[in-house]
């Protein structure tokens, strides 16, 4: 059997969604429950089989955008739409969100002691599978493990990292390789990544890419949050949006990362209030 056969074992695809995904954000303003504003209004839409790259220095509100896409509640939807399909799930919880086809690939995920890898993606699988049947829709224990070993040994994922803690005492490298494989058991219709190439090493960081842009098609489509052009070298994004002060104030195609890379984003930065210090 071809890995493109296990990919999708027929007890799985109850958790795919055959209508075109596309995530539109409009006019979307973010703020802290202190009321300070980050995101300032951003304008964007994701569809099926595209790869966006959001660009921007440290600082910039890029980690706040994808928080505020998945749902945290530390980020407050101030002003503007977040639709899925045409539906604004502003007011809907992560879980919701989750259950409609978003997925966040987090900086730095968390450690989840207790909860072993395996045992948390059979109950996210499932979870999905029960929001989207209407009632519990468990899938085979053989046909998970068959297609959790055919995805640990394509990502490059170690078995042993199966019966472990979730992220507990993990590599930078693993924790990420962890995040990949979570994207590609889940099947999200849209996948929101945060600087998923921070503190990998260049094997990892090659692993990473290649699971994304295999991952990404007719059925899924990613927006990847990153610093630098680095990650680019290995996925070719189909759009680049420079994101700088909470906005995004230049797009453009690949051309654009690698005008970055060697210029960096001064020319995108604000300029200074006149009469202002120097």
């Amino acid at each position: 059997m071809s890995y493109e056969q296990r990919q999708n074992p027929a007890s799985l695809k109850g958790i795919r969604q055959h209508k075109v995904a596309q995530l539109e954000l409009k006019n979307l303003h973010v703020a802290l429950e202190d009321g300070t504003e980050i995101v300032k209004g951003v304008d964007l839409s994701v569809n099926a089989g595209e790869t966006h790259a959001v660009m921007g220095p440290n600082g910039s509100g890029k980690s706040t955008l994808a928080y505020a896409i998945m749902g945290h509640p530390a980020y407050e939807i101030t002003e503007g739409e977040i639709l899925l399909d045409g539906e604004n799930i502003v007011e809907m919880g992560a879980d919701e969100r989750a259950q409609r086809g978003l997925f966040l690939a987090f900086q730095y995920p968390h450690a989840i002691p207790g909860v072993t890898v395996t045992s948390f993606l059979r109950s996210a699988l499932n979870a999905l599978r029960k929001a989207r049947a209407g009632e519990d829709d468990p899938v085979a224990v053989k046909e998970f493990r068959t297609e959790l070993l055919a995805q640990m040994e394509h990502l490059k994922v170690p078995r042993e990292l199966a019966m472990r803690y979730l992220n507990d005492g993990f590599s930078g490298g693993e924790k990420k390789r962890v995040e990949i494989l979570q994207m590609a058991m889940l099947k999200p219709r849209i996948a929101v990544l945060d600087e998923t190439d921070s503190g990998l090493d260049i094997d990892a960081l090659k692993i990473v890419a290649q699971g994304v842009k295999e991952l990404v098609g007719p059925d899924m489509g990613a927006l990847l949050i990153t610093h630098y052009q680095r990650i680019l070298n290995y996925v070719t994004p189909d759009f680049v949006h420079v994101f700088v002060d909470g906005r995004i104030v230049e797009e453009g195609g690949p051309e654009l990362a690698h005008k970055l890379e060697a210029e960096g984003y001064e020319a995108f930065m604000p300029a200074p209030v006149a009469g202002g210090k120097s």
